[in-house]
Formats: C-alpha cells, structure tokens, sequence
C-alpha cells in the first residue's frame, strides 16, 4: 500500500466491519450529545417517542427521526440569538460565525466552536490530499470571503496540508487571473460555473490562453457541474488541467471528495460522516448500486450544532469501490440533482442535470444556459435557452438537428429553445440558478 496516497492511510483504508463498527460508535456519542444538549433535538426526538435508548443496533439508525433546513430555522427563532435552541454548547464557546448562502429561503446560522472549525479543516484535508494537494502547491482562491462558508475550510485545509495560499478576496475576475499567472499558482477552488467564467474571461478580456497558465488541479464544489462528464471535460480542456468535485454544506461540513483515480464519483469520507441512501418515494434504506436514492447525512464531530439525520434534498447512488485503494463508498456520479429539483414534466421525471449533460456536450454552445418549466393551459412547457458561441461554424438550425434529438434521447422531453446572444444570459461566482419553476403548483 502507498501510504503516501492518502492522508490518513488508517481510516481511509480501514476494513468495512470495523468502519460500520466506528460509525456506530460515533453515531452513538452524537446522538447522545444533542439529546442531551439541544433543545431542538430533545423535542424532535421526544415527539417521535425515540430516545437514545432505543438505539441498539446500526440498523436502528434508520429509526432516529430526520431533521432539515426548515428545523435548523424553526430552532433559531427562539431564544438565544442568533442560534436559538439548536445550540450545544454556550454561546461563549462558540469562534465562528458562518450561513447557508439563502438560495432555498432564509439563511441557516452556523455556530461552530474551535474544536469544531478544526475538525472541519481536518476534513477538507481528505479532501485536498485525495485529490493530489502538496506542500509543493501555490493554491490560488478566487472568491469573496463572505459570511457563507464557500471555500474558507479549504483555505485553512490547504495551510494545514502544507500549501501556500493566496486568497483573492476582493479582486475581480480580472485581477484574479493576472494574480494567478504572476504568482504561477498550480491550484484553485471554485465553482464549475466560475471555472468555465474565469477561462472565458482570460480569453476574451486578458486575450490569454488559460491553458498556458500553471494551474494543474482545480477542486470545484457548490454545484454538480465537476461530476458530469461533459462539464468536467470542458473545464479539463479550457485550463489543461486536472477537474476534481467535492460535496460539502454548510450545516454538514466537508463531507465527500473525488480522488485522483477519478472514479466517476465521489467518496464518502466516512470516518466522519454517515451517508445514508433512501428510496426518493418509499423512504426505504437503499444498499445496492445504481439506484437512485436521497442522501441523508449525519456528522459525528461536530458539537455547537450538530447535524443528525439531515435530509441534504440531494439525490445520489452508490457505485462500485474505487480503484485506488481505499474503503470509503463512492456515490457515483457525484450529486445527480436535488429533490426539489427533480419534477414531473408532462408526467416523466425530470432532472435538469441531464440537460447539462447534453448542452454541454456541443462545443457549439456556450457554458450558460437557462431552463424555465412554465404552463401553457394544461399543458407542461420546458424552454431552453441557450447561446452559440461566436466562433461556431455551424448554423442555429444545423445546431437544433443535434440538441432537439439528444434532449429527446436523455429526458424523453420535447423542449422550446430559444437562442439567445452570446454573454446575455446571467453569469455566476457562486452557485448558479439555471433552473426556474413557473408552474403555481410547483
């Protein structure tokens, strides 16, 4: 075994027996830890008719009532503010201040105390060194340092794994790429969408090639984009470099990161997190491979507020084990959707990660789109709208006779499409909005 391949060989190789034995373990303590300690917790549980006692086995896992954004928000109306009665510990021991970036309704507050920021850098360093960071490493960070969490876990990650970091708080996309090639960075996070923005505006502003530039790893996070297989190649290609995805939240933590075996998904970095996959309809326990199911997360470290049993509304499904040596499950495909994302149009399910999937395979197409779902008497209305690159040979009607038909392949949907002049559709830093559901019902 090359130990020098994971950051910590022991657990990311542990035998699954003695994982599942760890997990429980942990499980146990934090269950315990917020009954015993939050107020939010205590009531949830204490109206299920559950108590820690009943918890005597792994498979009882499955019976500790789940909590939500909308928990999380309930909890801090109350007293004490801002945190209300999901915080564990007093409010003088909490460090750090962070919140969900609001695109789902109010913002979720996140206490953490230091004992807890540490554990979250910890877990990014999965994270980093899974995916090829060293202390050899420039690690160059384009976004804002805001009130949401974004990437300040990887800055404090990337210190601890050794690197050498620059942020790029303040400065414009611009500015950031000049920074980047003065310095020769090797590395950056940021979104998808941003990755893709920031490569379009190197050529287009700065009239430079990104490929030119140092940078040959990129970790991405905040939207599915990294996982789907024509995105991720779009951004390989714009930057000759490595694409690697991760999944985190806020009130979660850091918790999955695609290694440099590039599995086509994602590990679970299970030494600190229950995964749990559950039938989107049924609500049943999902165990075999390539069903998709809801993932539900539980974090077994973290004390200020704890995160059990979450519904994260995201959908996934498991894969096979990875070839690169470690234990930990891999979700395949990464995060595939959300729930609330995932609709009946004209009766067939529809998840508009597939629509990427196609839109983004035409190097004809630019990298923004936009997907509206509206009504149009009783009938279900998807429209599409996309833009051409200014450099394609082809026509807007040669473009159609290759979408209209892969749309139809991957959805089963028909589609309004709609063009739109390049660079008019909305841009992204952070995550994108590309989905809209006009429908009253919806």
């Amino acid at each position: 075994m090359d130990v020098n391949k994971y950051w910590n060989p022991i657990l990311e190789t542990l035998p699954r027996e003695k994982l599942k034995a760890l997990q429980f373990k942990k499980f146990k303590r934090i269950l315990e830890w917020g009954y015993n300690n939050s107020k939010m917790y205590r009531r949830l549980y204490d109206e299920a008719g559950f108590t820690p006692d009943d918890l005597q086995s792994f498979e009882d896992i499955s019976k500790v009532p789940m909590l939500e954004k909308d928990s999380y928000r309930t909890a801090q109306a109350k007293d004490p503010w801002p945190y209300g009665d999901s915080l564990c510990v007093p409010l003088e021991k909490v460090t750090e201040y962070r919140q969900t970036s609001g695109t789902t309704g109010q913002p979720v507050y996140q206490p953490d105390t230091w004992q807890d920021w540490e554990w979250q850098s910890e877990c990014w360093a999965y994270i980093l060194y899974g995916q090829g960071f060293r202390n050899t490493d420039r690690v160059f960070i384009p976004f804002g340092y805001n009130v949401f969490t974004a990437y300040w876990n990887g800055h404090y990650a990337a210190e601890k794994v050794g690197c050498e970091v620059v942020p790029g708080g303040i400065l414009n996309t611009e500015e950031r790429l000049l920074k980047m090639q003065e310095l020769r960075a090797t590395g950056m996070m940021a979104t998808p969408t941003y990755v893709l923005g920031m490569a379009d505006t190197c050529r287009k502003r700065l009239e430079m090639d990104p490929r030119e530039m140092t940078i040959n790893k990129i970790l991405c996070a905040g939207e599915p984009g990294a996982s789907v297989p024509t995105t991720k190649q779009r951004m390989e290609e714009a930057w000759n470099a490595k694409v690697y995805d991760h999944a985190g939240a806020t009130e979660i933590g850091g918790w999955s990161y695609e290694c440099t075996s590039q599995p086509g998904g994602i590990h679970v970095n299970e030494a600190f997190f229950l995964v749990e996959l559950l039938d989107i309809e049924t609500g049943e326990p999902i165990e075999e491979p390539y069903k998709p199911g809801k993932i539900v997360i539980t974090s077994f470290d973290r004390m200020a507020q704890p995160c059990i049993r979450f519904d994260s509304k995201d959908v996934s499904m498991w894969g096979d084990l990875c070839e690169c040596g470690r234990t930990y499950r891999v979700l395949k495909g990464g995060i595939q959707g959300r729930v609330d994302h995932i609709t009946k149009v004209k009766g067939v399910l529809f998840s508009p990660v597939a629509v990427e999937e196609v839109v983004r395979g035409m190097p004809e197409l630019g990298d923004e789109y936009e997907l509206v779902v509206s009504k149009k008497g009783d009938t279900d209305v998807i429209t599409l709208k996309i833009e051409m690159k200014p450099e394609a040979k082809a026509t807007e009607e040669e473009v159609l006779n290759k979408l209209v038909p892969q749309l139809r392949m991957k959805t089963n949907l028909a589609y309004k499409i709609e063009f739109h002049p390049f660079g008019s559709l909305p841009r992204y830093q952070v995550k994108a909005k590309r989905f809209i559901d006009l429908r009253k019902d919806h």
